[in-house]
């Protein structure tokens, strides 16, 4: 459910304390990261906090992809293809990442051989996380994948937001509180 990588994490920290080209920023609740359709100049590994990547459709619907936390990268895709984003990240909490600039990322990506294979890894969870999260989904009611998320992650009313949830699951937010309702009689 939220999303954590702590390899990734640890290694930056490391790059960080030894003055490496890594700087760390802090962002409030409810701050664009990164917009869909937007250049973007930097790649992020989140230290502390949630954030929501999210994509939002031509119609105004917003699918939200996944949640990340410590240790999760975002940003490298658009750094590496140099395209425009295509989705969204925002912080949901209160959030702290390392930041890496384009050219200290692709320098990084090319004389580092323990920065590349974690970046690697990072992008081949990625995919596989989401192909068994969208079979998952597609095979089971949205109450048990609810129920799913509630168990992975026992604070999740209290962290994430309802809407951002119901575009999670892909339903409606009155189907969110009707399934929310059957739960608790």
């Amino acid at each position: 459910m939220i999303r954590e990588n702590p390899a990734l994490l640890q290694y930056l920290a490391q790059l960080h304390q030894s003055n490496g080209p890594v700087t760390v920023t802090d962002f409030h609740p409810k701050t664009e990261i990164i917009s869909q359709e937007k250049n973007v100049k930097a790649a992020f590994v989140i230290t502390a906090g949630i954030a929501k990547c999210f994509h939002r459709e031509n119609n105004g619907k917003i699918f939200v992809q996944e949640f990340f936390g410590p240790g999760e990268l975002f940003g490298e895709i658009e750094l590496i293809r140099q395209s425009l984003s295509f989705s969204s990240i925002e912080a949901i909490t209160h959030l702290s990442a390392f930041r890496m600039n384009q050219e200290h990322f692709h320098n990084l990506l090319r004389s580092d051989p323990r920065f590349n294979t974690l970046i690697m890894e990072t992008l081949a969870n990625k995919v596989r996380y989401k192909a068994l999260r969208h079979a998952h989904n597609q095979s089971h009611p949205a109450a048990d994948n609810l129920l799913r998320l509630q168990q992975s992650f026992p604070d999740l009313f209290h962290t994430i937001p309802k809407q951002d949830l119901s575009d999670y699951l892909g339903i409606t937010l009155r189907s969110l509180n009707r399934i929310l309702k059957g739960i608790d009689h």
